[in-house]
């Protein structure tokens, strides 16, 4: 997950990660030793974002110039293009080198400070620095937040009705189109994320979440108290089963309703699961993990 860049955090600390398992792998420094690739210690999309990014040609406007462009394109002006792409693409593999070699030498240099240390603390240490993310115990999914439409749902002690779309948070509020986001369940919560970012857009409690389930192949569904979130995903079933599995520990599976529709009124408002679930959030420097680590 941290070669996958589910670990929001800085390159200093994948650094310090990279060279903790050197030290698991290897032991102590050695110019003898055997090196993994780069990619195996450090997250390629890292260095990826250092590279200047593509420059874009001016669109041609005059009809007339996009025939003389296309007539262009494929003589001698077009092998002139092909030359600049490759020699740009040059360029970017020479640098994209580059910074690939200072990045591993870095990662030297911190290994070399842990002679001595053993491989299980090695590995305590790599644990702990991860750890301290508050997404730590979570797995991560890639999904597209389609849309966020307002449900069913009891509105100031009148009947049920059609409730006013709120935002996710108040403070980072998501917008009503697709956009990339993490869904990271975890054991006492599913959580919202802008990928790289390490505080969660919004996270729900699972007392908050009142049915789930897929409204299609490619579509999981969310209903959060007023809310349904619409997730364009390839792993419906895999965020469903994880979902099923943590409500099952709690001993609160009972309580969600996975296959209710989600546009028609209940003919009862929903029970909620003991608040006690509700995770404590606090600084994420010192929050507590839940569950365990996936991969």
């Amino acid at each position: 997950m941290v070669l996958r860049g589910y670990v929001p955090t800085s390159e200093e600390t994948l650094q310090t990660l990279a060279a903790l398992r050197l030290q698991s792998l290897n032991s102590d420094f050695s110019t003898h030793a055997p090196f993994p690739r780069l990619e195996e210690l450090f997250p390629p999309h890292v260095l990826h974002a250092r590279l200047p990014p593509p420059r874009r040609q001016p669109p041609t406007k005059c009809r007339g110039a996009r025939l003389r462009a296309g007539l262009l394109a494929g003589g001698l002006w077009g092998q002139a293009l092909a030359k600049q792409r490759a020699e740009r693409d040059q360029r970017l593999r020479g640098r994209l080198r580059e910074e690939g070699a200072s990045t591993m030498a870095a990662i030297v240099e911190k290994w070399k400070l842990l002679q001595g240390m053993g491989r299980p603390e090695a590995m305590a240490a790599y644990v702990a620095l991860v750890r301290e993310w508050p997404g730590f115990g979570s797995t991560l999914f890639d999904v597209d937040l389609r849309t966020v439409r307002p449900r069913w749902g009891r509105s100031g002690g009148q009947p049920w009705q059609r409730a006013a779309l709120t935002p996710l948070s108040l403070q980072s509020p998501v917008g009503a189109g697709p956009q990339r986001l993490w869904l990271g369940i975890g054991a006492k919560a599913v959580s919202l994320y802008k990928p790289g970012e390490p505080e969660p857009l919004d996270s729900f409690c699972y007392g908050r979440i009142s049915s789930f389930g897929a409204s299609d192949s490619s579509t999981f569904r969310l209903s959060v108290e007023d809310r349904d979130l619409l997730f364009e995903t390839s792993q419906v079933d895999e965020i469903a089963q994880l979902l099923n599995t943590y409500l099952a520990s709690t001993g609160a599976r009972r309580l969600l309703r996975p296959q209710e529709p989600a546009t028609s009124p209940p003919t009862s408002a929903p029970t909620a699961l003991p608040q006690g679930l509700c995770p404590t959030a606090g600084p994420w420097q010192h929050r507590p993990p839940v569950g365990s680590f996936h991969s």
